[in-house]
């Protein structure tokens, strides 16, 4: 990235936005133990580079991240890898999670968990495949990694909803558990907060992101200017006390993305106030 589009960046007014949105949360009580943290899932910047990256989340008062491989290579060596994460913490970032993550051969499986380790990853967002279940749960059990397994919907063909995870998963370590992308379960014609609620037992992650109908090849916009109920969804997380992370996940206009994920992140941030 280049020095235009740090001036890119700065002229987005990010810094009152900020300013705005973190005395916001301080009024709002973010700081207690029981409130839904507002983060960032990194594929959002995915054009963006990790200087960038910081640059924006600490602009819009976001400290909890999970990571995708455009920020957390996976070609990185072990030294590589704890750099970039010792530079994230060193700001004051909290890094819960890599990914999402696709294991599709047993090889995935060393490869991936070896890069969660040295990078030291305590949950991988994931996708295996079926039949690397078990090899994963042994993993799992030796590296005291989490897996959030992620639901991609209506094209997937492997774990389209939250219901297909946990039928897969309910009988194995209770260190597997879910990633529910409500943008992709709303796709399916599904209510998020329904499925929320139903799966809170393994839920470990949320993707949070809007969607401009409720149909299999609905299109990602700010959260807000879609049809999804982003209040319905927030009360059934206070609801079930979800303590991990609200990941939002901006997918559109990845060129210059920072913009709706300001907007995003404002309106979560006063929906959550609300409810």
């Amino acid at each position: 990235m280049t020095l235009t589009r740090k001036k890119f960046i700065q002229s987005l007014g990010l810094g009152a936005v900020a300013a705005s949105s973190l005395s916001f949360t301080q009024k709002a009580g973010f700081s207690s133990a029981s409130a839904l943290k507002v983060g960032l899932a990194s594929y959002t910047l995915r054009k963006y580079s990790i200087d960038e990256l910081i640059e924006i989340v600490q602009r819009l008062g976001i400290k909890d991240i999970a990571l995708k491989s455009f920020h957390l290579p996976y070609e990185a060596s072990p030294e590589e890898l704890r750099y970039i994460m010792d530079k994230l913490k060193a700001r004051g970032l909290n890094i819960y999670g890599g990914g999402v993550i696709y294991f599709k051969t047993e090889q995935d499986i060393d490869k991936y968990f070896n890069y969660a380790q040295a990078a030291g990853l305590k949950m991988i967002i994931g996708a295996p495949v079926h039949h690397l279940l078990p090899q994963i749960e042994k993993k799992v059990k030796e590296t005291n990694i989490k897996l959030a397994i992620h639901n991609h919907g209506p094209e997937d063909e492997i774990f389209p909803s939250p219901e297909s995870v946990y039928n897969k998963i309910k009988m194995l370590d209770s260190r597997i558990g879910l990633c529910i992308d409500t943008g992709h379960t709303f796709r399916l014609n599904l209510d998020p907060a329904a499925e929320l609620k139903k799966y809170k037992d393994r839920l470990f992650d949320v993707h949070i992101k809007d969607i401009d109908e409720q149909v299999p090849d609905g299109k990602n916009v700010e959260i807000g200017r879609g049809k999804m109920d982003i209040a319905i969804i927030m009360k059934a997380l206070k609801d079930i006390e979800y303590s991990g992370v609200l990941g939002l996940e901006y997918e559109k206009d990845g060129d210059h993305a920072a913009y709706g994920l300001s907007e995003s992140v404002g309106y979560v941030r006063g929906i959550i106030k609300m409810v």
